[in-house]
């Protein structure tokens, strides 16, 4: 009669699966970074720098790296709108993370400004906006995503449209 109880309380208990995490938002505002605590960075074997991929909602997925945050608990992982965004995913809901290894350099990348964000700006926005945001940074990207970049008192938008190779870089 015992073993019964069991299985009427085996739905409450809570299943291991360190890699599944509450997000929770960002301390800073950068779009290539997530936060997780040090002792869950240990239990999913991630360093300071690594790239993951981050599981969302409806298959979607993007590339990060990985920094450390004393102010995260073990159960959540920060990030910030705009990779909320790409995962289709809101505060409170589930995403996976799965340490990514050698992510390629990108030869190329394709990338397109989003239309609305671009009006009443004027100038070479590859030299206003994107040449300062991919300088001297690592910045894994992924295609299809989007990211924002603030320049000169205006963000914009901009469209991971194509890249070599693909789907990471």
């Amino acid at each position: 009669m015992g073993d019964s109880k069991d299985f009427k309380t085996a739905i409450m208990d809570k299943k291991k699966a360190p890699n599944r995490l509450v997000v929770d938002d960002a301390l800073n505002d950068d779009n290539s970074v997530v936060c997780l605590s040090p002792a869950k960075m240990e239990e999913l074997n991630v360093f300071r720098g690594d790239t993951v991929i981050l599981k969302g909602k409806k298959g979607r997925d993007t590339v990060c790296i990985v920094l450390s945050s004393e102010e995260t608990d073990d159960a959540n992982i920060r990030m910030n709108k705009v990779v909320r965004k790409n995962l289709r995913v809101r505060l409170g809901d589930i995403v996976t993370v799965v340490p990514k290894e050698d992510v390629p350099y990108c030869k190329k990348v394709h990338i397109l400004p989003v239309d609305d964000t671009i009006e009443g700006v004027s100038g070479n926005l590859f030299d206003a906006y994107l040449k300062p945001y991919f300088l001297e940074a690592y910045r894994p990207v992924r295609k299809g995503d989007l990211f924002l970049v603030r320049m000169a008192m205006h963000p914009v938008e901009f469209k991971v449209v194509e890249m070599d190779p693909a789907p990471y870089g």
